[in-house]
């Protein structure tokens, strides 16, 4: 099972920018689909975007045309690249993983990422 740990939170202005990191451990992340997800205060986790093993990827309808997924398998690594980022994308996010299974079902420990109005 890999493990993972998320990089790149922080604190900026609406309409800017941020990349989040996700490191996996294991020579096996890259067969493994892989996900960045959400929780605000009070609210559930929410998918943001998500990338499969074989590069498929998929978006939530409120970050559409402003974020990014990829992932670079020679470094093990899960990026999220975020533009034009809005006060209520503020929220913890964290990297999910998931090995043919439904649920994602392995997570790092979280980044903040707060934007200021």
């Amino acid at each position: 099972q890999v493990q993972l740990t998320e990089s790149g939170g922080g604190l900026v202005q609406a309409g800017g920018s941020l990349r989040l990191s996700c490191a996996a451990s294991g020579r096996t992340a890259r067969a493994y689909d892989m996900g960045w997800f959400r929780q605000a205060p009070g609210k559930g986790r929410l998918l943001v975007a998500s990338v499969t093993s074989n590069g498929v990827t998929n978006y939530g309808d409120s970050v559409k045309d402003r974020f990014t997924i990829s992932r670079d398998n020679t470094k093990n690594t899960l990026y999220l690249e975020m533009n034009s980022l809005k006060p209520e994308d503020t929220a913890i996010y964290y990297c999910g993983a998931r090995y043919g299974r439904t649920l994602y079902d392995t997570w790092g420990q979280g980044t903040q990422v707060t934007v200021s109005s």
